[in-house]
């Protein structure tokens, strides 16, 4: 049996205290929290079952969910919505990748503003779109001419935002130079030696391109995002660009911790010389056009991924009450042609199934008996989530 509070304290020992201490707060807000929190204790917890070891092996995001879908600035530097986090992504059964998120719909219900009926109908739209782009055999793209629904509405926006406000929500501007802002609740200030050691990792980097003046390191900060990876050495880097004020860029920097998935999983897999290489090629390899500035490097005996700043709040709003159940229910659509159409652009390659294979599994697939796991796995996380809720009141979780 396992120790949900020590599996916990276990996986999540040595992170950045004050980051780590906003990570448990999510977990306890609610189920869906724990769940973006926990992708560990998710596999572990996991049956052995042939729905999960005969499916065949596709490049996985590893740890799918609802908030693992958003937009981003291609390196073409159009505006497109794909997975956007692969930090637990490796070979793994097809079948891995979906009960994780169709767990997540289920249990995000009081989130969405809709009851466990109206939530399995969700998950079953994702399916079938899923399932539908898989028998196609064609990877298609989501960009803004060619989404529809609340995924067009938000691409749009996002084509038209100009650079300089997106700068003025991240820095301040003192005369012509910029400093990262510290009250937004988005990052937190470095120590001495933190700033040195990113800024010596980026000039490093920018020795490689042909301007490196465009990555001048103007500012660092411990950035803030995301749950599950919340406490890694992870930072906002305000660079140069092509000139300040109005011409800077912001940057990701994020350490590549071991897959959590991979103990769960027996596929051979490729030899890496380092996880931020790992994250790096399943990227490029799973998405429709790869992220701006996306780069592996290493520092010592520590690994980074590099990539340009995505906002966390460029996402689609999945509330019901707002966007609709029919809205909300499209997008979830989108969600499963994205998923398939990544396995299939990644198809055949470093062990993973070929598209006939692919197209083949989706023929056989059962919707029923993923919906079905993704309940069992939904009854257990909540009775995880409630062990954890009692033990962070008890004081388990304090620094």
């Amino acid at each position: 049996m396992i120790d949900v509070v020590q599996e916990i304290l276990a996986f999540n020992a040595g992170r950045d205290p004050d980051r780590l201490g906003l990570k448990y707060r999510n977990m306890r807000a609610s189920p869906f929290g724990f769940l973006r929190g926990t992708c560990h204790l998710f596999y572990r917890s996991l049956p052995v079952d042939a729905l999960f070891d005969e499916a065949p092996p596709v490049w996985s995001c590893g740890d799918l969910h609802l908030q693992n879908f958003g937009s981003y600035k291609g390196d073409n530097r159009l505006v497109y919505f794909d997975l956007n986090d692969f930090d637990e992504s490796l070979l793994a059964p097809a079948s891995l990748d979906l009960v994780r998120f169709l767990c997540s719909v289920l249990v995000a219900a009081p989130d969405l503003g809709v009851g466990r009926k109206e939530a399995r109908a969700m998950g079953r739209a994702f399916l079938d779109a899923y399932l539908a782009s898989l028998v196609s055999g064609r990877a298609s793209w989501v960009e803004r001419d060619t989404a529809d629904g609340l995924v067009r509405s938000l691409l749009a926006g996002l084509n038209g935002r100009l650079r300089p406000a997106f700068l003025d929500g991240r820095t301040t501007l003192k005369g012509k130079r910029r400093c990262l802002r510290l009250d937004n609740g988005k990052a937190l200030p470095v120590t001495e030696s933190q700033r040195e050691r990113v800024s010596a990792l980026i000039a490093g980097f920018a020795t490689q391109h042909a301007d490196p003046d465009f990555f001048e390191v103007l500012d660092v900060a411990r950035r803030i995002a995301g749950n599950g990876s919340l406490g890694v050495d992870r930072y906002v880097i305000l660079v140069r660009g092509k000139g300040s004020p109005e011409g800077n860029e912001l940057l990701d920097l994020k350490e590549a911790l071991p897959s959590s998935v991979l103990p769960r999983v027996a596929t051979a897999q490729p030899v890496w010389r380092a996880e931020a290489e790992r994250v790096v090629a399943i990227q490029r390899r799973m998405q429709a056009v790869p992220m701006a500035f996306l780069e592996p490097l290493r520092f010592r005996k520590r690994s980074y991924m590099l990539r340009g700043l995505q906002p966390s709040e460029d996402r689609v709003n999945l509330e019901v009450a707002r966007s609709g159940e029919g809205a909300v229910a499209g997008v979830l659509a989108s969600m499963g042609s994205v998923v398939a159409s990544a396995q299939l652009r990644s198809s055949g390659r470093d062990g993973s199934a070929i598209a006939d294979t692919l197209i083949g599994y989706a023929r056989e697939s059962r919707r029923k008996d993923l919906l079905d796991a993704a309940q069992a796995c939904a009854v257990q996380l909540r009775q995880d989530w409630k062990t954890y809720s009692e033990a962070y009141d008890d004081g388990a979780f304090e620094p």
